[in-house]
Formats: structure tokens, sequence, C-alpha cells
């Protein structure tokens, strides 16, 4: 399905939106929403409340609200921002509608049915955190602090998290924005430039972008989007490795259709064609570099011919693209990528970008790897403390060293699942689960079913009754980025090369929470009490935390609110290589941990006779499974229509538009269906979906049973072996039309 959504048509899509909507799911006595006149005022009248900070995605843009009657009408965004400026995408928009979700929970609940099968019971905030509270400490005094674990995920979770790992103990936290997403991309930068990378390329003043599986456009990050469109429009050249033609892909100037799993093979090639060729930054090499002799020789064998054999990519193609890096480096952009949990071999391809950024001399110049100056505020929290290694899971005490050397914060999450399902080495017997949905987030479906029927206990905090929210036996409301104070996000101009400023800005309620929601603080420090650790508080409201980060650069909320919610100040120049910046092109330490001190590439399984790889990716309009069950998003984009090449597609009597199911190689079946897209525009070797579709969860009336929950379908684990973090792009499929199950000619 093409996806063109302007503004324009997006607040058609809206309007249209909600007009199609029942008016029992938009007006409920229950809801306590109260209908709006049908006149359209406009909200020229309305007032313009300050200080909000977007949580729709991660990227977390700066907002304005417009109030009426204490309603939120509108969100836009901040005049005053130096980042993403006035602008919010599509599910910044949908803001408002999250926030008056009907489906949203509303009160404290309790499970009187069973685990994945609910029957929920409203209670008050003092049974409820009473339960949580007593359950929790008589796992701690039962078991230890290691028999609970936690799945957090987002800017709420963060106090509790600390909570539990610092004041209560416990190693046994898995946040899925690391062991799921990007916390190969940071270790293994880590391990080579010292740095994790996060998305700091200066793509407005680059030469060329270089982009492996990287689809911007199809994945809105407001600033980051007008970074990469300012650079295509100064004339940057634009290079893309994916298996699929991309909205990345459909704008470059090279696409390299490469086979899925063999990107590192690819990099090994062009880096040895520079080296064999003298095309590398020598001098950069030479001042900044370490192992240069080592990483030569051991890529020495990654011929041109040798990885267009194994990539399915031609030789002159690779030769091409390296031709175009070393002719206009060291002003090139190479993107370390976000999503990047792949294929099980992640943490090498990870050591590729970051080394041929190295040899191309590509960091702190224009154009090419940029860390902004920012200013650095607080960060009130649980105080530290060590708790040692004895029941951390990632540790081998016969070994005396760790199990997964360059794992993400954290403990790697199958580490426990394991141990929670066997009992081994001991008992996990209460999990907390903060605002991730791990049914949609971790690979295997059936071992968090079977690590939550072995808990004595499931505590879950959420704003939505997403599908991990029907395992918990006590479920609370939180309130929503709209309704709270937390974030202090900081930052700089998003042009490095204009005037150097930095901003600082905090998250503040936009409108008071509805209903019995409360925030993270109220939540954590109540069940601290009954935990007894109420002499470990920290702090006891949200506006204390954020006035105490504000007050190391001498604000606080109300000089903010008085600056319009964003303080900016003078900046700093980000280009020029600090004196101790060093690329780690051959690493000793990793070499001495038995994994390879070169960036190497390790071969991913071959695809079944049959079968197909599954790929898949983020959307334009949504955020995963966060945003399903927002009716104006779901309107613009209501499932996840699975691409299929159009030769594959007519072998198998298959056109555009065709209801189809999936089985993997596994047996497992799809629950929900999906529409076909028939496209040259993907290897005959994959098939391709969006993220996040198919909730189970009933009480998502909108999101339930949409589209195809990929994640149902990824039962085949694959684990890097430097990280522990999961690899999700080694599962296969077949289709299903009609009942019939297709096979896919190779």
């Amino acid at each position: 399905m093409a996806f063109n959504l302007t503004r324009r048509k997006f607040l058609q899509t809206a309007t249209l939106a909600a007009a199609s909507v029942p008016l029992s799911k938009v007006v409920s006595a229950s809801t306590g929403v109260t209908k709006s006149a049908l006149d359209t005022p406009g909200t020229a009248g309305d007032q313009t409340v300050v200080g909000g900070i977007c949580e729709m995605c991660f990227w977390r843009c700066q907002l304005v609200g417009k109030v009426r009657d204490g309603r939120l009408m509108k969100l836009e965004g901040n005049p005053k921002s130096i980042d993403n400026g006035t602008a919010i995408c599509a599910r910044g928009n949908a803001g408002v509608k999250l926030l008056y979700d009907v489906d949203r929970l509303k009160y404290p609940m309790k499970n009187v049915g069973k685990r994945g099968a609910p029957k929920w019971k409203r209670i008050s905030w003092k049974e409820a955190l009473d339960e949580c509270g007593s359950k929790l400490k008589n796992t701690v005094d039962q078991y230890g602090a290691q028999g609970i674990c936690v799945f957090p995920h987002g800017a709420s979770a963060k106090y509790p998290m600390h909570y539990f790992e610092r004041a209560v103990g416990t190693h046994n936290v898995s946040e899925a924005s690391f062991f799921q997403c990007r916390g190969i991309r940071d270790t293994a930068y880590v391990a080579t430039i010292g740095k994790a990378p996060g998305e700091k390329i200066d793509m407005p003043n680059t030469k060329v972008l270089f982009f492996i599986g990287d689809h911007l456009g199809e994945n809105i990050h407001v600033s980051h989007i007008k970074q990469y469109i300012q650079g295509l429009q100064n004339g940057a050249k634009l290079i893309v490795a994916d298996p699929r033609f991309s909205a990345s892909a459909a704008k470059a100037d090279i696409w390299v259709q490469i086979k899925p799993g063999t990107d590192t093979a690819y990099m090994l090639a062009i880096m040895n064609y520079l080296v064999q060729n003298d095309k590398y930054d020598k001098e950069f090499v030479e001042d900044h570099t370490d192992g240069f002799e080592q990483f030569a020789e051991s890529i020495k064998e990654w011929t041109l011919e040798k990885a267009a054999k194994e990539c399915d990519i031609p030789a002159a193609q690779i030769k091409e693209v390296a031709e175009m890096l070393a002719a206009n480096a060291p002003n090139v952009a190479i993107h370390p990528g976000r999503h990047v949990s792949w294929h099980g071999n992640d943490f090498q391809r990870e050591r590729a970008l970051a080394c041929l950024t190295g040899i191309l001399g590509a960091y702190y110049v224009k154009g090419g790897w940029v860390p902004a100056k920012g200013p650095k505020v607080g960060g009130v929290s649980w105080k530290k403390e060590d708790h040692g290694h004895k029941y951390d899971l990632n540790y081998d005490h016969h070994e005396d060293e760790k199990v997964y050397p360059y794992n993400p914060p954290g403990t790697p999450t199958d580490l426990i699942r394991d141990c929670a399902i066997s009992g081994k080495p001991y008992p996990i017997k209460s999990c907390v689960v903060w605002g991730q949905n791990p049914m949609q987030t971790i690979p295997n479906q059936q071992m968090m079913k079977d690590l939550f029927n072995a808990m004595d206990f499931v505590m879950c905090v959420d704003v939505m009754p997403t599908d991990v929210t029907a395992w918990a036996d006590i479920l609370l409301p939180e309130a929503s980025y709209l309704e709270r104070y937390d974030y202090i996000k900081t930052g700089t101009q998003w042009d490095l090369s204009k005037e150097h400023q930095q901003y600082i800005s905090a998250r503040m309620p936009l409108v008071p929470p509805m209903f019995e929601r409360k925030d993270q603080i109220y939540i954590t420090n109540e069940i601290a009490k009954r935990m007894g650790h109420e002499a470990k508080i920290p702090v006891k409201t949200m506006e204390e935390m954020v006035d105490k980060n504000l007050a190391t650069v001498n604000l606080s909320i109300e000089k903010l609110k008085a600056e319009d919610g964003i303080h900016i100040q003078p900046g700093k120049d980000p280009y020029g290589i600090p004196e101790e910046f060093e690329v780690r092109l051959f690493n000793e330490d990793i070499a001495d941990t038995g994994h390879p001190g070169a960036p190497t590439y390790i071969p991913v399984p071959d695809n079944p006779k049959g079968f197909a790889r599954l790929l898949y990716g983020r959307a334009p309009v949504h955020t995963f499974n966060r945003s399903q069950n927002n009716v104006w998003l779901h309107n613009a984009m209501p499932d996840n229509p699975v691409w299929v090449n159009d030769e594959v597609a007519a072998k198998i009597g298959l056109i555009d538009g065709d209801t189809v199911g999936f089985v993997n190689s596994e047996g497992v079946e799809s629950a929900t269906t999906t529409t076909v897209k028939v496209t040259a525009g993907i290897r005959k070797d994959c098939v391709y979906m969006y993220h996040g579709f198919g909730s189970a969860n009933p009480l998502m009336t909108i999101g339930v049973g949409a589209g195809v929950d990929d994640t149902s379908l990824i039962t085949k684990l694959a684990v890097d072996p430097e990280t522990g973090c999961h690899g999700m792009r080694n599962n296969f499929v077949k289709l299903i039309k009609n009942g019939k199950v297709l096979d896919i000619p190779a």
C-alpha cells in the first residue's frame, strides 16, 4: 500500500475518522468526556499551554496545547523550539485521541479470573497498592531481591526501574529498547569509539548519506527527517542497502538490493577495497585509530567478487559505492541505525559501521558523525547501591566473567526468561511490567506466557490495555505524557552548521489527569513504603524531581513556563576531533573475550525450502503497537499489508489486495489476516510488513485483530553472542490463502 500523507490529508482523514466512529465510542457516560458542540470555532481563542513534550514515539518533540474549558483541543509544535519547530508528525497530532481514548485504563483493577483470560474488578488505590507492596515484599522475603523481574519502557519507567534495581536490588531488568532494539548499536560503538552513537550524523551538511536498512520517511522523527531532507536538498548523494524499495531507497542514487543478513560482508568488501587501493584517510587512521594492521589483515579475504556472491549483488555496484564514499570523504554520514536487532550477528555489523566511518575519517567533521554539545541537567533518582554479582544471571561465576561481555544495561531477556521458567539457578516469582508490552516486543510469545504463568504475582502499569495487561494480577492506570511532569529534554539547534544554540525544556501537564490515573512517583513511592524502603525515597512528587534537576542549571518549572516552555542559551561548536578520541579498528579487549577483534561476517541461516524470510519495520503513522488503538491513526493506516515480490505472487496466484494469513517454519499460524501488496520492490526471498499490528486484547476495541501481529510469528530465537540481544529476522513464513498454504518458490 503506497502511503502519502500530507498535513491537509491527515487533518481531513482525522475529521472523517472522528465522524465515522460510533457515537457510543466517542461519547460515553463512563468516560466523563462531554461531547463538543458541532460548530467549528477553531483554536484561535483557546488557551495555549506550554511545556508539552510528546511521547507518541521516543523522539519527544516539543509541544504546546490548545485548551478550551479544561479540555485539550489540539497539539502543535512549540514555536520556540529549535529542534522540531512548529512541526509535529501525524502521531504527535493524534496524541489528543490517546488522551481521550475511551479504552484507556481509568482505575486500579484486580484480575479475578485467569492470567491471559482476565476478569477485571475495580478496586481502590489503597487496596491495589497494599496488594502490590505485600506481594512484592513477600517475594523478596522468601526468595531475595532477585526473585523479582522487571520489564520497563519509556520515560515514566525510569524512576520505578531505578527503584527495583538500586533500592530493592534485583539485576533482572530487561528493557526492550535495549535488548530488542538499539542496545547492540550502543555497545558496539562504545567498544569502537567509546561512545554510544545515537543518530548523531550531520545530515544537512554531508556529501553522501550511507544507509543500511534505514528507511527514513517511514520512520518519522521530525528533526531527524528535517536533517535528512535538508541534506538531500543540499545535494547529498544517497546510498541505501535494503532488500526492499523503501521510502529511502526510492530517493537513492544507489540502491543496493542486498540479500538479508549479509550487510557485514558488504561493508567488509567496501573497507577492504578502500584499504587495498589506498583510498582510506591515512592521516586520520595514523592519528586516531588503533589496530589498523590487524584490522586490514582480518578483512583482506573480502574481495568485491566474494562479497558480491555472498550478498547477491553486483561486484561493480560495491565498487561504485566504495568509490563514491572515498571521493567525498571525510564529509560522509554513515548512519548507525536505530532498531538493529536483526539476525543475531548484529554486534559485528555495527562494529563495521563504526570502523567504516573511521577509515573514511568521518568523525567530528562537517557531514560526518558529530555529537552535538548540549547542556547537562541533574538526574535525581534512587541512590545507587552495590548489590554484587552473586545473583547476576549474566555473570559466569565459574569463569569469573560475563556470559555476554558487551550486554547493554540490564540483563539479557532470555537469561531472565529461562531462569523464571525453569527456576534455575534460583526462583523468580514476581514480575513488574511498566509501560512495555513484552507480548509484542520480545520474540517467542509462548515463552512470555510461560514466564507469567510461573509467577506468584504479576503487576502491570500502563496507559492502555495492551496485550500484556491481560496477564496481570493487578493493573494500575498511569497518567499519560500530556497529564504529568517528568522528562527533561535538552539539545541543540537541528542544523549543526547554524548559530550554535542549546535548549532545555521539561515535560509539564497540558491538562490534569482524569479518573484515578497516577504518575510514576506516586505509584513507586507508595509501593516502596509498603516494601520497607520509605527512608530511601529521593523525592515526594514529580514537580520536586523536575525542579531539583532544573536547579542544577539555575532553572525551575516556573522559570521555564515564563520562557514559553523552552530555555535557549548560547551553544558550542561541535566540530573538531577531541584529543583523546580513538577508533579501535581491532579491539584487543573483544578478542580477549573470545570474539572477533575486528568486524567479522557471520552467515545467517538460509531460507528453508518453500519459505520466505519475514522482515518488518516501522510505519510512518504508528509507533509499533502503542498507537494501534488511536482512532485517527487507525483510520490512516488500519492494517499492515504484506509486501510480496510480483514474480513470486504471479507464480503462487496472489494478486494485490488478496487476504492472507501466515504459518512460520515452526508451524505457528497467525491469529489474523492481512492484505497482499504485490510489488517489484522487494526481493523474491523475503516478505515485509509493518510491526506492531494485530492486537489480541479485546479491550483495545479499535486495534484488536487489525492486521497481523508479526511478533507472533517470530518464534525462532537468535541471540547475538557478544551482547545477548535478540535477532528477530531469522524467521521464515509461508502465506495462507483461503485455507491453502502457499509455498514460496526458490
